[in-house]
């Protein structure tokens, strides 16, 4: 088992940035891929980025690429999103995850089997 607790969200005005945090414990935090996503209210939760258990690959949604960068600290059993040049469309709340499995989708909410409460993120004009 596995517990995920996010932090870092928060009220900021567009072109802004924040940066999330996701502290893990339970099990040893290395051995999973982490995945952070976002649902928008009346919208399905959406992938935002990922990062692989081993080598640390990142992967990111088109939306998000260039603007977004997710890292993970094994060491402190957390992963990072830091987010820059915020867009109205940002808004959301965003949830971090984690999955067991050895060869995921990591694009794919099902894949992962843990999930954090979840922080707000709102991004003001």
């Amino acid at each position: 088992q596995v517990q995920l607790v996010e932090s870092g969200g928060g009220l900021v005005q567009a072109g802004g940035s924040l940066r999330l945090s996701c502290a893990g414990s339970g099990r040893t935090f290395s051995n999973y891929h982490m995945g952070w996503f976002r649902q928008a209210p009346g919208k399905e939760r959406e992938f935002v980025a990922a990062v692989t258990w081993t080598a640390g690959v990142p992967y990111y949604a088109d939306s998000v690429k260039g603007r977004f960068t997710v890292s993970r600290d094994n060491a402190k059993n957390t992963v990072y999103l830091q987010m820059n040049s915020l867009k109205l469309e940002d808004t959301a709340v965003y949830y971090c995850a984690a999955s067991s499995r050895r060869f995921i989708s990591v694009r794919t909410s099902n894949q992962y089997d843990y999930w954090g409460q979840g922080t707000q993120v709102t991004v003001s004009s």
